[in-house]
C-alpha cells in the first residue's frame, strides 16, 4: 500500500473525529512515513512498518476523550429549523427516557462487573481470616492439652491459607478482566460516535 492510499484509508476510519484532530493525526503519520523513507525504506515498506489502519484508528479512538467525540457528533452541520426544534422538544419525553434507560443499563453493567470483583476480594479476606483463626485454635487446643484438636486446627489452617492464596490469584485475574471489559465497554461506546 502506498502513502496516499494509507492516509486516505486512515482518514476514512477517523471520519467521526473533529476535523482538526483528523488533520493532526494524518500529518503525524505522513511525517512518520516520510522519515522512514528518508532512512532508506521504500514507500510500501514504510507504510507496512507503521501497522494497519484498523489498529491505528483503534489506538487513536482509545486516546480521544468521550466528551470530545460526543460533542463533535451532536453538533449540527447546519442551523436547526423551527419545526426540527419543535419535534425535538415534543419528542423529548420519549428520547430522554430511552437515553436515561440506556445509560442506567450501562452503569448497572459496569457496577455489577466491579461488585463481582469486590465480592471475590471479600471472600479471599474471609478465608484468610479463617486461617488466622486456625492459629488461635492451635494455641487454644495446645493449652488444653488436646493434640488431636491442635493437629486438626493446623490442617484446617493450612487448607484455608492455601485457598486464600488461590483466591488471591483468581481475584487478581478477575480484576484484570474487569479492567479489560471496562476499556472495551468504553471503546464500544466511543465507536458509536465515530
Amino acid at each position: 500500500m502506498n502513502k496516499e492510499t494509507f492516509l486516505d484509508e486512515l482518514k476514512y476510519k477517523l471520519g467521526g473525529l473533529p476535523p482538526e484532530e483528523i488533520e493532526e493525526r494524518l500529518s503525524f503519520y505522513r511525517e512518520m512515513i516520510e522519515d522512514r523513507m528518508e532512512d532508506g525504506a521504500t514507500e510500501e515498506e514504510a507504510v507496512a512498518g507503521i501497522g494497519s489502519t484498523d489498529e491505528i484508528a483503534s489506538q487513536i479512538l482509545s486516546e480521544i476523550p468521550l466528551k470530545t467525540l460526543v460533542k463533535e457528533k451532536i453538533r449540527p452541520d447546519r442551523k436547526l429549523k423551527g419545526w426540527e426544534i419543535a419535534l425535538l422538544i415534543l419528542g423529548s419525553p420519549l428520547w430522554v427516557s430511552i437515553l436515561a434507560v440506556v445509560l442506567a443499563v450501562l452503569l448497572t453493567v459496569y457496577i455489577i462487573i466491579w461488585a463481582f470483583v469486590i465480592v471475590f476480594y471479600a471472600a479471599d479476606l474471609s478465608v484468610a481470616a479463617g486461617g488466622l483463626a486456625g492459629i488461635a485454635g492451635i494455641v487454644t487446643y495446645l493449652m488444653a492439652g488436646n493434640t488431636a484438636g491442635a493437629l486438626l486446627s493446623a490442617g484446617v489452617m493450612m487448607i484455608l491459607f492455601g485457598l486464600a492464596i488461590f483466591l488471591f490469584f483468581l481475584t487478581v485475574g478477575l480484576t484484570k478482566t474487569g479492567i479489560k471489559w471496562s476499556k472495551e465497554l468504553l471503546l464500544r461506546l466511543k465507536a458509536l460516535f465515530v
